[in-house]
């Protein structure tokens, strides 16, 4: 079956030059961005009790651009002044580039990983005398804690930021042709929203072997999972699927 719509459960690129606006207009097709999830802070009470005093660590692991907002939110309740010797240790060239919305890049130290956090964790086994702090959701990907594990350093887990469902009941009589999942949250919210629902001829995009886990848990089926070695993006790989199936 062709495809003519596509719905994306996270919210609106802001640039203009988003590659899903660029698919969106090569192919014809209609594409909504529709959060799944939502994000709520955990207030720097919530993280006092969880006894964690900003001011005995050295670095900080940033897995997503959440978790530098929230860290950065949390620190200024906790009115600690951020010191200019703190080591950033970021997942991806994106969240190292939007720590620049807190920091001046050129005076920080800062280390970046490719993309997958095996990546990032050879940049922090070279520092292992230094004290980490990791602000995450309260979810946190289980193979983080076991590689932080495994390198032997000091590392404390922090909740920052929780994701809760998000309500969904304005899409319950509404088609699309593909739904595109980036994290097993989103999963878990069709299924909370939807209780009921059937696959039939809906096409499932998802991202990360921990999204195609709990889309294969759930019993749905999987056309289409990034990154392959031959795919990095979402966007590519939407692109290179609808020019297969919608020449038929």
């Amino acid at each position: 079956m062709k495809v003519k719509s596509i719905l994306v459960s996270q919210p609106a690129p802001t640039t203009e030059n988003s590659p899903y606006i660029a698919l969106k207009k090569k192919n014809k097709l209609k594409i909504d961005f529709i959060p799944f999830i939502h994000v709520k802070g955990t207030s720097a009470r919530e993280v006092r009790r969880q006894k964690i005093d900003l001011s005995m660590f050295s670095s900080i692991i940033l897995t997503s651009r959440n978790a530098v907002d929230h860290f950065f939110r949390v620190a200024e309740e906790m009115r600690f002044p951020i010191p200019n010797a703190l080591k950033y240790f970021c997942q991806s060239e994106a969240v190292a580039f939007y720590l620049q919305k807190y920091v001046v890049y050129r005076k920080r130290k800062i280390y970046v990983g490719q993309r997958s956090f095996n990546d990032l964790a050879n940049q922090i086994s070279k520092h292992s005398e230094e004290n980490f702090l990791i602000p995450c959701a309260n979810v946190l990907t289980p193979s983080i804690p076991k590689k932080l594990n495994e390198l032997g350093i000091k590392w404390t887990q922090g909740t920052f930021y929780k994701t809760e469902i998000s309500d969904l009941s304005h899409l319950k009589d509404v088609y699309y042709d593909i739904l595109v999942f980036f994290s097993p949250s989103g999963i878990e919210s069709l299924f909370y929203n939807f209780p009921d629902f059937k696959q039939n001829n809906t096409r499932i995009a998802v991202f990360g072997q921990t999204t195609l886990k709990a889309a294969k848990k759930a019993g749905l089926k999987v056309d289409i999972s990034v990154p392959s070695p031959q795919v990095q993006s979402m966007s590519k790989a939407l692109d290179l699927y609808i020019e297969k199936v919608n020449k038929k």
